[in-house]
This record gives C-alpha cells, structure tokens and sequence, in this order.
C-alpha cells in the first residue's frame, strides 16, 4: 500500500490510450502539432476563456520555474509561504531559472499565506530603498504544502494588490477544486490569477503540467518558449505530452479524479479517527496529515505501508491517488487495530 506521493501512482490507462493515438504517422514538432492545438481548445472550454497563452512542460517543478522566471526579473523576489514547494523541495529551481530572483518567506497558518502579514510587509515595504529586493510575484499554493485549500475569495485578496504578478502552484489544483467547489476559472483568472502552474502529473497522467498565461501576461508567451528552449524544456515530441493534456481534460476526468483521491483521504482519516489518533490540519484535498506515535508508525511499517512518517511538525504524510482504493484504506484500518508482531 502505497500513500507517499500522488506521484507514486500509475498513469490513468486513459492517459496511455491517448498517447498510443498520438503514435501515429507524422506530426509537426515543438508544439506545432494537431494534438496541443487541440488542447488548446480544452483548455479554453476549461477555464472558459479564450484570452490565454499556454505551454506544456513534464513536471511540476519545471513550470513554476519556468513560469516565475517570466515575471521576476534576477533583482527582484517572489513572495511564498515559508514551507512552499518552490523553496522547500525544488532545489532553488526558482533563483536558478530568473537568474538570481530570489524568494521572500513569509509565515501562515497551515501553509497558507497569512494575508495581515502580507499586506503589512507591502505596506512598510520602500520601492525606492535600493538596498532591499523588490517583490514582483506572490505565489499561492493550491493546495497548499499542508493539504488546505485556498478559496477564489482568499486568492482574490492576494491579487487585489496591484503591482504584483500573482502566481498560482496548482499541482493539485484539481484537489483544490474538488473541496472549494469553485470552477477552474474561479480559482484562476477570474480571482486574479496571472499565471497558473496547472497540474495533472499528481491527477493522473506521467508527466504533465501546464504553464496558462491569463489576460496580459499571455504577452510574456513568446519569452515563455524561449526560456523553455534555452532550459532544455521544448520537447521536439510535444503531441505526447499534449496527448496526456488532452485524455485528462476529456470530460473533466482530471477533476473526476481528483475527487476520488479526495474522497479516499476522507476515508482515510475516518480510519485515524476511529484509532483516536490526530490530525494536524482539516483534510480540504487528497492528503491526510496524522500525529502518529511511534508505536502506530512501527505497525504500519511493518506491514509495507508507505508514507512519510517524518514530516516537517512532527506529523506523518499520507497522500491519496486516483488509484487509491477502499480495500487499502481497510487495510489501514486492520493494521491501526492489530497488536505488533514483534
């Protein structure tokens, strides 16, 4: 049984469908392809909007640093959470892509920005202090390295500063979405979001995040593909990620799915629950965070099931996938309630 990663999961069997289509004959490379064109037009019936520039790329990390280095300039910053994906677990791919931005911490309770601390580092903050690093993006994860959800209303408050770019990690968007119940665009352009790292790698496909421009940052698509060259990140085979785009957005199976991780996490803390054990946050997406005491961690090792036992405040890690199923969180359950074996 495996909880540690969404990523952990298999493809969707729609997802390898699509790419054997795509294995077809000849198609125009970079991009150029009938298969991201149409996308291209999922993507407008998605977000309801045909004001957008888009480009796929293979991983999380690669679009929010690809993304980013677009609207930071190597001598500003980009405001995070203090515990965000982009500083805890990609390798300074950030300050790396913009060329030396760096990145402004700030704290909230679970992972969420705090919006008074926010709003008072804007305030007191000097554009014309030469010394200190001008902020040019605010970058919201949804949901959040604590498995909470941002609301289109919360978002809303970051973007109503003018002046700044505002950056959305959605590599779980789609589990974002299945607990706030919002639309695509709610929680994106109509919120104010620029620019979306629209997940679907952690939903169900191999390897496939999108980089959406919204409104006038889709001006920033032509720089978008020239950093995406120079970073190795212009596949000459584009139809098959595309191809994955394409299966995923296909009847909102992206959001059917991740529903189900969704509702499998419930279950899963139902589980926790019943064994008198806590969780450090409200369960708003696909993962579950448990304050297990050793003994609990032990048992549960014992009997293979993955999951982070270690995670940063002393939690442990469960994430559920499209692929979870009600027999493993069962499982879990029989494992909680039986004595060690050792």
């Amino acid at each position: 049984m495996n909880f540690s990663s969404d990523t952990a999961a298999p493809a969707h069997p729609s997802v390898l469908e699509a790419m054997l289509r795509a294995n077809s004959g000849a198609q125009a490379s970079y991009g150029a392809d009938k298969v991201t064109e149409r996308v291209r037009a999922k993507l407008a019936r998605t977000f309801e909007t045909e004001d957008f520039d888009f480009w796929i790329t293979p991983s999380g990390t690669a679009a929010n640093a690809l993304a980013l280095s677009c609207f930071c300039p190597p001598i500003h910053s980009v405001i995070c959470h203090q515990e965000a994906h982009i500083q805890m677990d990609e390798r300074g791919a950030v300050e790396f892509f913009t060329g030396g931005g760096r990145l402004h911490l700030l704290p909230g309770e679970g992972g969420k920005i705090d919006h008074a601390v926010y709003a008072e580092y804007l305030n007191e903050y000097d554009p014309s202090f030469v010394h200190a690093t001008p902020p040019a993006v605010v970058s919201l994860t949804n949901l959040t390295e604590c498995g909470t959800a941002y609301t289109p209303g919360e978002v809303a408050r970051f973007s109503a500063r003018g002046g700044l770019t505002v950056h959305m990690d959605g590599a779980r968007f789609g589990n974002a979405l299945a607990h706030t119940g919002a639309t695509p665009a709610q929680m994106s352009w109509k919120a104010g979001v620029n620019v979306l790292s629209f997940g679907l790698t952690k939903t169900g496909a191999i390897g496939c995040d999108i980089v959406i421009l919204f409104g006038a940052a889709k001006a920033k698509g032509k720089e978008l593909r020239a950093r995406a060259k120079r970073a190795g990140h212009m596949p000459a085979k584009m139809r098959y990620l595309a191809a994955q785009a394409e299966a995923m957005l296909e009847a909102g199976l992206w959001l059917h799915l991740s529903r189900h991780a969704n509702a499998m996490a419930q279950k899963l803390a139902a589980v926790f629950r019943e064994a008198h054990i806590d969780l450090a946050w409200d369960v708003q997406g696909n993962e579950v965070f448990a304050l297990l005491d050793p003994y609990d961690v032990d048992k549960l090792q014992e009997d293979d099931v993955a999951f982070y036992a270690e995670w940063p405040g002393g939690s442990s890690r469960f994430v559920c996938s499209w692929a979870t199923t009600e027999a493993e969180i069962d499982a879990v359950r029989e494992t909680l309630r039986r004595p060690m074996r050792k």
